[in-house]
């Protein structure tokens, strides 16, 4: 017997991967996914597995026997589905970002409180294995005060322009990864951040009003300093690297390569390239992510990565996208 019982809403990419993981894990039944199409799931192990696949969501989130939802839906659409999973008393696990409006995220996450249920947000990096080890030496305080942290996130190929179109941009879309890592190595709040952005990828981005290279230096309150580097294309692969320089000392997290290989000869030194993208790079992570949601509410412990985090990200990305359209340093407390 499973120890809980859980649907997802939205079985695009994250949904169907989610999907994948859950049902390989003994303590959680996956009983229902819904989507608006429901045709490409015809075949896959999910209509092989899942007794109800479904277009209404309703029939998830009313079902008595369901614990959680996981909202894997397009953006636009997460509140509402936050609030009506609430309302139901359904635990809910909820991909980034929540949504594209302040007020719309803090009414969703007032229902939240109001229901007394778990919310967790879906920012998988802080369960990946390297990230995780980071943020122990931090906390631990092997490299004493943190001065810099640096952030280097920079995707293999840009995005479709349908994507990019509903994308709410690179700071919303992309960043806020960076801005939820950022914050959590540093256990400190940003009081200001200011970009310089550029579009040199792809002219699609700037005709949707978006960047896709920027650098990003974010001002902590304790008065230490965070720089995140983003492109939407680096032609070697998934660039994914984090260092944290401390008063007594640095500690970092490299890239993971499609292999640990090096070769040395007279001319060169050789590696392999890093992963390619997140589904390769971050595929353990994805996996802690739900066993960690899965025991906070097996246990009604805390989850590790809260609505609040996910709002802050959301100011962040916010306030950076004003600083580039000003061309200013923002102050956080601008954006309420």
């Amino acid at each position: 017997m499973a120890d809980m019982t859980v649907g997802i809403i939205g079985a695009g990419r994250i949904g169907q991967l989610h999907a994948e993981y859950i049902m390989s894990m003994s303590s959680i039944e996956l009983k229902g996914i819904c989507d608006i199409e429901i045709d490409h799931l015809k075949g896959s192990m999910m209509e092989k597995h899942v007794p109800v696949i479904t277009t209404d969501p309703s029939i998830l989130i009313e079902d008595e026997e369901m614990d959680a939802i996981f909202i894997c839906s397009s953006t636009d659409t997460h509140c509402y589905y936050i609030e009506k999973c609430a309302q139901a008393g359904k635990h809910i696990f909820c991909e980034k970002p929540i949504s594209f409006s302040l007020e719309e995220t803090k009414a969703a996450l007032r229902k939240v409180k109001e229901a007394g249920v778990h919310l967790q947000i879906g920012f998988n990096r802080r369960f990946d294995t390297h990230f995780s080890k980071v943020y122990e030496a931090v906390s631990a305080g092997k490299i004493g005060r943190p001065h810099i942290i640096k952030i280097t996130s920079r995707d293999p190929e840009p995005p479709s322009e349908a994507y990019i179109q509903s994308s709410g941009g690179m700071f919303i879309d992309m960043t806020i990864h960076d801005f939820d890592m950022i914050r959590y190595l540093s256990s400190n709040e940003v009081e200001s951040v200011s970009v310089v952005a550029a579009n040199l990828v792809d002219p699609c981005f700037q005709k949707y009003d978006d960047v896709d290279t920027a650098i990003i230096t974010l001002t902590f309150e304790d008065g230490s300093i965070g720089v995140i580097d983003n492109s939407r294309r680096a032609v070697y692969g998934y660039d994914q690297r984090i260092e944290v320089f401390g008063e007594k000392g640095v500690v970092m997290a490299d890239n993971e390569r499609e292999s640990n290989v090096q070769i040395a000869t007279k001319e060169s030194v050789t590696l392999d390239h890093p992963k390619y993208f997140f589904l390769d790079r971050y595929k353990q992570a994805f996996y802690r992510e739900i066993q960690a949601f899965a025991r906070a509410i097996i246990d009604q412990t805390p989850v590790s990565c809260t609505g609040e985090d996910g709002l802050e990200a959301q100011r962040l990305a916010i306030a950076t996208r004003l600083a580039w359209k000003e061309n200013r340093t923002v102050l956080l407390s601008e954006i309420e």
